[in-house]
């Protein structure tokens, strides 16, 4: 399986929230749509820290401060 960039996931997450908003949805999609949206909301956030990490290694900036 192909990893997917963080565009994607966050174009894939603001579609899931479209499909939400959609008040014809039935419950059992809505939950799966909802259970979808959180776990690619976790993959965006953990790609917003690694990229923060490497950015702040890369500036030598003590994140302690």
């Amino acid at each position: 399986m192909e990893k997917k960039t963080f565009e994607e996931l966050l174009k894939e997450l603001e579609q899931v929230v479209k499909d939400l908003e959609n008040k014809e949805i039935a419950l059992d999609e809505a939950v799966k749509k909802y259970q979808r949206g959180l776990e690619l909301s976790k993959i965006c956030y953990q790609m917003l820290e690694d990229a923060e990490k490497l950015i702040v290694k890369d500036m030598g900036v003590d994140e302690s401060i």
